[in-house]
Protein backbone atom coordinates (compact mmCIF):
# COMPACT_ATOMS: atom_id res chain seq x y z
CA UNK A 1 0.00 0.00 0.00
CA UNK A 2 1.25 3.49 -0.84
CA UNK A 3 1.76 5.86 2.06
CA UNK A 4 -0.36 8.97 2.47
CA UNK A 5 2.71 11.21 2.22
CA UNK A 6 3.61 9.66 -1.15
CA UNK A 7 0.04 9.95 -2.44
CA UNK A 8 -0.06 13.66 -1.56
CA UNK A 9 2.89 14.24 -3.90
CA UNK A 10 0.76 12.99 -6.82
CA UNK A 11 -2.11 15.45 -6.20
CA UNK A 12 -2.31 18.97 -7.62
CA UNK A 13 -1.28 21.80 -5.36
CA UNK A 14 -3.95 23.37 -3.18
CA UNK A 15 -1.68 26.14 -1.87
CA UNK A 16 -4.07 28.77 -3.23
CA UNK A 17 -6.98 27.41 -1.16
CA UNK A 18 -7.56 29.21 2.13
CA UNK A 19 -10.38 27.00 3.36
CA UNK A 20 -12.89 24.40 2.30
CA UNK A 21 -16.36 24.55 3.82
CA UNK A 22 -18.59 21.49 3.67
CA UNK A 23 -22.40 21.46 3.87
CA UNK A 24 -24.90 18.64 4.32
CA UNK A 25 -28.04 18.01 2.27
CA UNK A 26 -29.90 20.68 4.32
CA UNK A 27 -27.15 23.22 3.58
CA UNK A 28 -26.11 23.06 7.24
CA UNK A 29 -22.36 23.36 7.99
CA UNK A 30 -20.72 19.92 8.11
CA UNK A 31 -17.08 20.90 8.52
CA UNK A 32 -14.25 23.24 7.63
CA UNK A 33 -10.74 22.40 6.49
CA UNK A 34 -8.33 25.32 6.70
CA UNK A 35 -4.98 25.89 5.05
CA UNK A 36 -2.88 25.50 8.18
CA UNK A 37 -0.35 23.03 9.56
CA UNK A 38 -2.00 19.75 10.48
CA UNK A 39 -4.72 20.14 7.85
CA UNK A 40 -2.71 20.60 4.65
CA UNK A 41 -3.00 16.94 3.59
CA UNK A 42 -6.76 16.93 4.08
CA UNK A 43 -7.05 20.26 2.28
CA UNK A 44 -5.25 18.74 -0.68
CA UNK A 45 -7.37 15.55 -0.66
CA UNK A 46 -10.71 17.34 -0.37
CA UNK A 47 -9.69 19.87 -3.03
CA UNK A 48 -8.79 16.99 -5.36
CA UNK A 49 -12.12 15.28 -4.67
CA UNK A 50 -14.01 18.51 -5.32
CA UNK A 51 -12.21 19.02 -8.64
CA UNK A 52 -12.94 15.43 -9.71
CA UNK A 53 -16.54 15.07 -8.49
CA UNK A 54 -17.90 18.58 -7.86
CA UNK A 55 -19.02 17.51 -4.37
CA UNK A 56 -18.11 14.93 -1.77
CA UNK A 57 -20.28 12.15 -3.17
CA UNK A 58 -20.26 8.44 -2.42
CA UNK A 59 -17.75 7.88 -5.24
CA UNK A 60 -15.61 10.76 -3.97
CA UNK A 61 -15.65 9.27 -0.45
CA UNK A 62 -14.48 5.89 -1.78
CA UNK A 63 -11.61 7.55 -3.63
CA UNK A 64 -10.79 9.79 -0.68
CA UNK A 65 -10.52 6.82 1.69
CA UNK A 66 -8.13 5.21 -0.76
CA UNK A 67 -6.06 8.41 -0.88
CA UNK A 68 -5.86 8.59 2.91
CA UNK A 69 -4.13 5.17 2.78
CA UNK A 70 -2.91 4.13 6.24
CA UNK A 71 -4.95 6.88 7.93
CA UNK A 72 -8.18 5.21 6.82
CA UNK A 73 -7.47 2.04 8.81
CA UNK A 74 -6.33 4.13 11.78
CA UNK A 75 -9.57 6.15 11.61
CA UNK A 76 -11.64 2.97 11.54
CA UNK A 77 -9.81 1.68 14.62
CA UNK A 78 -9.76 5.03 16.47
CA UNK A 79 -12.94 7.02 15.68
CA UNK A 80 -12.46 10.75 16.22
CA UNK A 81 -8.69 10.69 15.68
CA UNK A 82 -8.99 11.67 11.99
CA UNK A 83 -12.19 13.76 11.62
CA UNK A 84 -11.69 14.39 7.90
CA UNK A 85 -11.43 10.65 7.28
CA UNK A 86 -14.37 9.99 9.63
CA UNK A 87 -16.46 12.34 7.48
CA UNK A 88 -15.78 10.17 4.41
CA UNK A 89 -16.57 7.00 6.35
CA UNK A 90 -19.89 8.57 7.37
CA UNK A 91 -20.72 9.22 3.72
CA UNK A 92 -20.15 5.53 2.99
CA UNK A 93 -22.61 4.73 5.76
CA UNK A 94 -25.40 7.23 5.06
CA UNK A 95 -24.75 7.98 1.36
CA UNK A 96 -25.52 11.67 1.95
CA UNK A 97 -23.16 13.82 -0.16
CA UNK A 98 -21.63 17.07 1.02
CA UNK A 99 -21.49 20.23 -1.04
CA UNK A 100 -18.27 22.21 -1.09
CA UNK A 101 -17.43 25.90 -0.95
CA UNK A 102 -13.82 26.82 -1.72
CA UNK A 103 -12.31 30.06 -0.50
CA UNK A 104 -9.01 30.77 -2.18
CA UNK A 105 -6.39 33.46 -1.75
CA UNK A 106 -7.77 35.26 -4.79
CA UNK A 107 -11.13 35.75 -3.03
CA UNK A 108 -9.73 38.25 -0.53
Amino acid sequence: MQKFSDILLTLDSADHVQRIELFDENNEPAGVIENKPGSLGSLKVYHHLYKMYGAITLDAAVEGLSLYAEHTEDAENCPGKHPNVDRLLNILENEAPLTVKITDNLSN
